[in-house]
This record gives C-alpha cells, structure tokens and sequence, in this order.
C-alpha cells in the first residue's frame, strides 16, 4: 500500500518557518505525498519547494480576525481536500491551525499528527489577553483527545502530559548537521550574534545595554520583529552605534553563513510565561551546530544543554554587567577551546537523530483507517 498524502497546515506565510520546512522535506524524501497550507498574513514572498504549497488569501485587517478568517477558510480547504484524496494525514502546526483539523478528523476518522511549536496559549504575546481565554479553552477541549502529538523540547513535553495526561513525542528543531570543516576567524573586534526574532522577552534591550561594559566587540543582531525601531532607538540613545549593528531579515542560508563567522552567540530568554520558560530556542541548536559558543539563560532546556555539554555560558541574571561579564568569560576562553564540546554536541543535537522519531509518528498514524464520507 502507498504511504498516504500529508496535508501540512500553519498559520503562516511559510517563507521563514524552517520547523515546517525541514519536517516536510524529511516526510517528501521519505515517500509522503506533501502538500503544505499557509496563508499571505505578512505577505506571500516567491519560495520554492520540492511540493505544492499555497497559502489561502486573507483580507482581515487585524490579526484577531485573522485568525478566526484562517481557520473557516482552511476547514473548508481541507474538505475539499480530502474528497479529492481520501489516503490522507492531518498535520497541524501550533494551536492556531488546529481546530480545523480536528473537526475533519474527527468527523472522517483521518488520523491527526499535531505538531505543537510551542505552548501556544502561555506565549508572552497573549498574557493577560481575552485571547489568552480563547486560546486556553481550545487547548484544554481539544489537546487531551489528540492521538499523535509532537512538541519540541522536553520540558514541553512534561508540561502537556502534567496538564493533560498525554505524552507527546520530542522532536527538537534541530538544524541538518554540518561538516564543520573551516577555519575559526580570527575576528578584530571580536563578534556577539543575536538571531531570531526581534521580539519582547529576548533579552536584546538588555545585550545592548552590556556593550557599555565591553570593549572590542561588536554585538550584530540578525532578524526582524516588533521591538526592532524601539531597539534601533535605544541604540541610539545610549550612543552604542559603533558597537551594535542590526543586519536585518536574512533567509536561513545567509543566516547561515553568518553564524559561522560568529566567536558567540545568545540565548538568553527572558521567563515570559510558561512558553518561553520551557523552550529550547532554535538559535541555541544552530550555534551549536556552527560550533559557536554562547551565553544562555538560566532556563530548565538551556541549563540541561549547559549540562551535558560545555558549549558556554549560563548567565546570572539579566543584568546588563552580569550579561557583559559572562560574554567575557567565552571571549577569554575563546571559541576554539569551545570546540571539542561543541563537536559532541553537534553529533546528537541534529536534525537527522531528530528526524527518525518524526517519521515513527508519521508511520504509526499512517497505519490508521482512511476517511469515512458516509458520516458526511
């Protein structure tokens, strides 16, 4: 028998979402018929992928509207999708793409992978929020009857099966390893990487403020997010131009190229709810796989790492002179002295170790009955 088709759906523009890249590349490369759904929220830049792909137009003007606008619209995308093809998997990515899915499911018996980024509903974006309720409500009615789940650290894991009793499986957002094979540079001054999303709880305002305490380092910030102007701002303020630059969006290949020219890296997350508390931030995986040490926060995935392998350092506290004295301490060791451990490191945080389980999942829930349009 043929594997069955997956119908991948976030809500996304799917441009920058590397988690949904790489598990869809491992599904096509594994014989799955893949098929990803976004939608233009943030815009529909050109990407090309070895399978269909489409994102349904949204006109919502708000992302509250937006939300609701996705999830009738993407219900009625997979409907339609699963007359036309009933060998089918469901994969929902995150809270925000799941009830659509589960409705189909449940009412066709097509089996559901739901692959949970994050905890959707403890995110620092909706503390406090009537959204949160919302968010919490579907959470709580939906996740405990969910049959095949994967989430993406450990913590995570412990935090769903406290709350629900169900035990997903960990499939971390590794990086594909790298054949680390050049020179380490010998840079003057020396470089301090931030990479991800300019967002709140990042610890940036406070890494920005630590370059009053150094000297000969520039502190560059790759990416794009909602405190960028504030942060650009600060910089300005605090008259830290010469030694912080801000390099903008970067697609993951010139990322890439970037972090490898990096002498350390950060991770040093803020406790912004239980989501941020439990993470295991890409970064730290891909500095890792760079073999790039880096200051962590003192947070239960980075501590674990810090644990294991001696790839940096764990900061005090986010006191901008705590945070200065611990990318001193990784300048003074130097990044070469970082590599032995970062090389262990690297040879069981990837995507390839990572991949094997994602692809039981998809095996077990592909041994589940096809879709019932009696029920229809």
């Amino acid at each position: 028998m043929s594997r069955k088709k997956i119908l991948t759906s976030a809500f996304s523009n799917l441009y920058t979402d590397q988690r949904i890249e790489k598990v869809c590349q491992t599904l096509h490369k594994n014989g799955y018929e893949v098929e990803l759904i976004g939608n233009n929220w943030g815009g529909a830049e050109k990407m090309e992928r070895p399978y269909p792909f489409s994102r349904i137009p949204l006109v919502s003007k708000t992302l509250k509207t937006a939300y609701f606008e996705f999830n009738w619209k993407l219900y009625w995308e997979l409907y339609g999708k699963i007359k036309e093809n009933q060998n089918v998997i469901l994969h929902a990515n995150d809270l925000d793409a799941l009830l659509p899915n589960y409705l189909i499911s449940k009412k066709y018996k097509i089996p559901l992978v739901f692959d949970s980024h994050e905890i959707f509903s403890e995110m620092p974006a909706v503390q406090g929020k009537m959204s949160q309720k919302l968010w919490r409500y579907l959470q709580n009615k939906i996740v405990p009857n969910i049959e095949f789940m994967i989430t993406a650290s450990g913590s995570y894991g412990n935090w769903f099966q406290n709350r629900y009793g169900i035990q997903p499986i960990i499939v971390q957002n590794a990086p594909k390893k790298i054949d680390f094979n050049i020179e380490i540079p010998h840079n003057q001054p020396k470089i301090f990487l931030y990479q991800g999303a300019i967002n709140p709880f990042r610890g940036i305002d406070k890494a920005i403020l630590a370059m009053h305490h150094l000297e000969n380092v520039i502190f560059k910030i790759a990416g794009d997010g909602p405190k960028k102007k504030e942060y650009e701002d600060l910089v300005l303020k605090e008259k830290l131009q010469d030694k912080v630059q801000f390099l903008g969006k970067l697609l993951p290949e010139d990322l890439r190229k970037i972090t490898v020219t990096a002498d350390l890296g950060m991770s040093i997350e803020e406790n912004g709810g239980e989501s941020y508390l439990y993470s295991l931030p890409n970064k730290v995986l891909d500095c890792i796989q760079a073999r790039v040490p880096l200051i962590m926060a003192n947070l239960p995935e980075m501590l674990n790492i810090k644990n294991q392998f001696d790839v940096g350092e764990i900061i005090e506290n986010h006191q901008p002179e705590n945070i200065a004295a611990a990318i001193g301490k990784v300048l003074d060791k130097g990044r070469k002295n970082y590599q032995p451990e970062l090389e262990k490191a690297s040879e069981i945080l990837c995507w390839e170790n990572e991949e094997i389980k994602l692809l039981e999942v998809f095996d077990k829930a592909s041994q589940k009955s096809c879709v019932d349009f009696s029920r229809n």
